[in-house]
């Protein structure tokens, strides 16, 4: 069997149906076709974007950590130690244990950071409106606070700060103005705060020692006029005193009907026992006293020569309102000790001049720039520029590829020759 081998033109292949050509093929090599064209805007961008970025002046970045204070000083807690010690004032002694205790905390350091008053105090230390090129203080403290960066630590409390300038040393000294103005701050808080809690405690002190003296005065007027020392021992011993005169006058009695009997009522022995039968009953009826006011045995029974001592049935009126001035003068005396321990200790927090924050790394000279990171910014407005580029050449080869019938070229040379209109009128002025 002879096989026959036909040959196809040419011909006949090219005019049958070709492959669809993707999309982005096109687009890279209408791309391709302009390489020379993006060849040149990059070395323009590449150039550009070094002249640029070196006209960017440099920033050094100065870091200071710090910690901020503990919650409770040490003389609040010798505050609370020394009022818990006072019997019967517990309650008063966990009172001033929180009296004089710090409440600086992490956030209340960074708000005064961030506070107008430590930013303006930077501006005219440093003539930050000058340096900045600010009409306001207003600008320039925003310009300060865009280059200060104040983080905090969430679990350690730890605060870090950063000062950028165009000056390694000015960064390390705007850094360190930083923390003295935050310590001046803090301090000044701190001081204020004390001063009025001695103000406060001090006058407090002058009612209490007032009341203190009041309280005593009216004890000791009370005292003189019934006669009272100490109701419990005074009568205690009135009770005694009365019984034994009560045991001889029993006695005298006795022995008076056995003189009678022997000697009869004439006789001079028998007298004497009448006349210390007289006296022991008189000095028994001085004792006793009556159950009347004290007001008005003093002005019935004038002439007793008993004054030295209450009365024994006088003694139960008297009990309770010495009771209640005993206790406003042993009360008003407890207050005023607690209150003079208040005192000193609170004259001891204002007096001290310590800062108020432990600076943990102090702010370094800086080494190296921290700004502008300039490979990254002259590839990035080159690659920007490249980008723009390539937008262009294909936007100017679909807006080619229109038709003129097309509605978006129609609408594209009607926005267009308004656009011109308007800039040729600009150009001409008003007439």
């Amino acid at each position: 069997m002879t096989t026959v081998l036909v040959s196809t033109p040419a011909k006949e292949i090219s005019d049958g149906p070709l492959p669809e050509t993707p999309l982005w093929v096109a687009r890279a090599a209408l791309l391709w076709k302009h390489r020379r064209l993006l060849m040149r805007v990059a070395a323009v961008a590449l150039v550009l974007s070094v002249v640029m970025v070196l006209a960017i002046p440099k920033r050094y970045t100065a870091t200071a950590r710090v910690m901020p204070p503990e919650q409770q000083s040490s003389g609040a807690m010798m505050l609370a130690a020394l009022a818990g010690r006072t019997s019967g004032l517990g309650g008063v002694g966990a009172l001033a244990g929180d009296l004089l205790g710090g409440h600086s905390t992490t956030a209340l350091l960074i708000d005064l950071l961030r506070s107008g008053t430590v930013s303006g105090h930077l501006i005219d230390r440093f003539d930050l409106q000058k340096l900045y090129h600010s009409r306001y203080r207003m600008d320039a403290g925003k310009r300060l606070a865009r280059r200060t960066k104040i983080t905090d630590d969430k679990k350690s409390g730890v605060i870090t700060l950063a000062v950028q300038d165009e000056s390694p040393e000015r960064a390390q000294q705007m850094a360190q103005a930083y923390l003295d103005e935050l310590n001046k701050l803090a301090t000044q808080t701190s001081t204020s705060s004390a001063r009025r809690e001695r103000e406060f405690i001090e006058q407090r002190l002058q009612t209490v020692r007032q009341e203190l003296e009041k309280a005593q005065v009216e004890l000791s007027e009370f005292s003189s006029k019934n006669s009272t020392v100490d109701i419990k021992e005074q009568t205690r011993a009135l009770v005694d005193a009365g019984s034994r005169v009560e045991g001889e006058l029993l006695v005298a009695k006795s022995g008076l009907q056995s003189l009678r009997q022997i000697y009869g009522d004439g006789n001079v022995r028998v007298k004497e026992t009448e006349a210390r039968i007289a006296s022991l009953q008189h000095e028994l009826e001085q004792m006793a006293g009556s159950s009347r006011a004290p007001s008005e045995a003093s002005a019935n029974d004038s002439g007793n020569a008993s004054e030295l001592y209450p009365q024994l049935r006088q003694l139960p009126r008297l009990a309770v309102p010495y009771a209640d001035l005993y206790r406003r003068v042993r009360v008003q005396e407890t207050v005023f000790e607690l209150l003079t321990q208040q005192y000193e200790m609170a004259r001891i927090e204002e007096a001290k001049d310590i800062p108020v924050v432990s600076v943990i790394d102090p702010p370094g000279l800086p080494e190296k720039k921290s700004f502008p990171p300039r490979t990254l910014l002259v590839l990035g407005m080159t690659v920007f520029c490249l980008v723009l580029a390539s937008m262009w050449i294909l936007a100017r080869e679909a807006w080619a590829q229109l038709d003129a019938a097309d509605p978006r070229r129609v609408l594209g040379a009607e926005v267009l020759s308004v656009l011109r209109r308007r800039a040729f009128v600009w150009k001409r002025g008003p007439a």
